[in-house]
This record gives structure tokens, sequence and C-alpha cells, in this order.
């Protein structure tokens, strides 16, 4: 039997991993989920620890006496106003938190570390990636170009601390565009898009994507968080996987061309048929140019693409962010909230902007399973049934409203 320590345990990502691996008592004995605040209910060898990963590593110390597992999940996260901020701040959560298991001589248990960090790692955040996406890649690193990357800092910290501490080994996650649930979450896409389904539907409207015309019909690649917690536990334990990052996506490869249609008629919609019309343009539409040159330039010379590199863009048709503040909005929510018993703050809840980019983005994302594969890896998910299963766990939390 095994012991583990969950960072970011009420998190999309986090919460899921506590699940899969409370979900086999004779496999994992002892469960540490660390967290701020307590959201979940678990079983019973699952112990949730309060940390704030904001102190310093003397204070998080204290609250670490008692907490020792063979395996560690970091899956904590903090956004912040800016990537430079991103870099401090959550470089310094990862560095202390390491330090506080020094000095709590816990580090003397740990057999391996698990990292998960997403697919800014080939930064997606700053325009067209090389498409597929492979751990090989280049890392951005030239500050020239760039604003700094957290997860290159998240990463070479975690690398250091295992070369100063041998016998611990590390294993990194990848993960893009995540489907999962997790309340009020930064990062929570289906919540977005069921709330944005259901107000359209209450205010009598056809479902009209509100992102870029041309990733509509682009490629992108998904992550459940249920397969990424399936992928933790494997990787966590597997020889191969030792010392080494992974990309961790569903499987297939989608568009929301085959995806808009489903949504709408899992909420009993149609979609507009004219959505991309000059007509339909609505008011609330944004545009915002991405300021850095896409990372696919730093391979343009070598992939012979010299000079035919075109900037990348955020196309929002309706931008979701002014959408959610629209008084009539407002409205529709608190009457549909009202009829079906919902969560009345689940509107302002929503994270707009994340579901903005996710949306707006005028390039393809395509993320490489091969690595993974060779490894060993089998596992493979569905990416609309993933989302649509997500809009049911919203269905029983009163997030949206029951349409199955």
């Amino acid at each position: 039997m095994s012991s583990a320590i969950v960072l970011g345990a009420t998190g999309i990502l986090g919460r899921e991993i506590v699940k899969q691996l409370s979900s086999n008592q004779l496999k994992w004995n002892k469960i540490y989920a660390l967290s701020r605040s307590k959201k979940d209910e678990y079983p019973s060898h699952v112990v949730h620890s309060h940390i704030d990963l904001l102190t310093s590593a003397e204070d998080m110390a204290k609250d670490l006496k008692d907490v020792e597992g063979e395996y560690v999940f970091f899956a904590a996260y903090m956004q912040q106003d800016s990537e430079e901020e991103n870099c401090k701040v959550n470089g310094d959560m990862l560095s202390n938190f390491l330090r506080a298991l020094t000095l709590t001589n816990a580090v003397s248990k740990i057999k391996r570390i698990l990292l998960v960090t997403g697919c800014k790692q080939y930064g997606v955040h700053l325009g067209q990636p090389k498409n597929p996406m492979l751990e090989t890649d280049p890392w951005l690193r030239d500050s020239s170009l760039w604003p700094p990357n957290f997860y290159h800092r998240q990463q070479d910290i975690l690398r250091e601390f295992c070369e100063n501490n041998p016998g611990v080994e590390w294993t990194v996650t990848y993960p893009n565009d995540v489907i999962g649930f997790a309340n009020g979450n930064f990062m929570n896409l289906a919540e977005g898009l069921g709330i944005y389904a259901a107000v359209s539907k209450e205010l009598g409207e056809n479902l009209t994507f509100p992102g870029s015309e041309t990733f509509y019909n682009k490629f992108d690649s998904f992550t459940s968080s249920k397969l990424h917690a399936e992928f933790c536990e494997w990787a966590v334990t597997e020889p191969k996987a030792a010392n080494q990052a992974f990309n961790v996506v569903n499987g297939d490869v989608q568009s929301w061309q085959d995806m808009w249609p489903r949504l709408a008629q899992r909420f009993g919609m149609k979609v507009e048929p004219e959505q991309f019309a000059d007509s339909k343009k609505s008011d609330l539409a944004n545009q915002t140019e991405l300021p850095t040159p896409p990372p696919i330039s730093l391979l343009e010379a070598e992939a012979g693409l010299k000079g035919r590199i075109k900037p990348s863009a955020l196309e929002q048709r309706i931008s979701l962010a002014k959408w959610a503040k629209q008084e009539k909005v407002k409205q529709a929510w608190e009457k549909l909230a009202e009829r079906e018993g919902l969560q009345k703050d689940a509107l302002e809840k929503g994270t707009w902007a994340f579901v903005d980019f996710v949306l707006g983005r005028n390039f393809d994302i395509v993320v490489s399973m091969s690595k993974a594969r060779e490894a060993g890896w089998t596992g493979y998910a569905d990416t609309w049934k993933s989302l649509s299963d997500v809009f049911g766990e919203l269905e029983a939390a009163g997030v949206l409203p029951k349409t199955h």
C-alpha cells in the first residue's frame, strides 16, 4: 500500500487526483488532501489539511508537521495579473513547499513528485505554436521576445530539488483545455459554456458560437480531468515515467465545428444558421492582437517558413466577459436560477475571460501523445462525452438547469 500528498486538492485537476487515488483504498491507504479551504467530502482514509502556499517554508512546515507520503502530486496554481507575477508567485509556492518538506524531514519518505503544469509550456497563450506539440520542442527562453514562463521555472526548481535529494524522482504533466468539474474554479470551460447556453435559451435565442470563426474550423486537443487523474496515478509509479515530462490529452482531436451542434442539441437548442454572417456581428465583438511573436517563429527558418508566419490574435464575435455583464443576461439568469433552484452566484463566478481565450484563438492546438504511448500509457477519453458528462455533474450540483 502507498501514501500520497495532493496539493491543490480542490482545484479542477487536483480534485480528480484525490478522487482517483481514494477510489482504491487497497492501493492508497493514506491520502493527504491539502488546500486553503475544504470544499469536498472525503472517504475516511483521506485527510484534509489546511495549507497556505503563499506563506514561507517555515510557516508551511508547521502545517505539514504530521503530513508525509511516498508520492506527491502538486496541482496548485494561483493566477496573477502578469506573467512576471505568475512566474514569481507560482515558482515561489513550489520552492517554499519543497523546502518545507525538507524542514519536516518528510522528504526522506518521498519516492516521486508529480508536477501538474499545462500547454502554456509551449506558449499557447502567446500565439500559434508548432503543431503537433512535442515534449522535445525547445522552450521559449528568449526574454527579449517572450515573457517569463512559470512552468519553466517550476520545472527547473523541481529538477534541482530532486538532484539534491537522491532517491526522489520527478514527473511532469502538460494537460490542455481541461474539461472537469470544480465549481468556481479559474479555468472551468464547461461551466462557462453551460451557463452561456442556458441563458441564451432562456432569452429565446439560438446558440451562437461566441469565439473565432477561424478557430471554429480548426482543431483543438482537450484533457478530461478524470483521464488526467488516471494518468497521474499510472505515471507516478511507472519506471518509464521517472524524470520525464508528458503531454496528457484525451487522444482525439476535436473542433467546435463538430461539438457546437452537439452542445446546442444537448441544451435543446439550434445553432444560429448564419452565426458568422456580417449581419450577425455583435456590438460585444472583440479582437486582440497577441503582441509577441508567435511561438512557431522560433522554428520558422528550420521549418522553411521564414517570412510566412503571421501574427496571432484572439477573436471574439461575442466577448463573454462583456456578455455576462449585460443587464438582460443578469435578469435572465436570476429568473432561471430562481425557477430551477440553481446557484444564484454562478453567473458572476463564471470564468468568462478564460472561456473567451479558449474559444477566441485563431490557430490550431494539436498535442501529441506519442511519448506517453511509447511509455505504455493506453488511456483515452472521448472529448464530447467528457464535456457532456461534466454538464451532468454541474446539473447535479445546481449550477446548470437539468436538461437530461
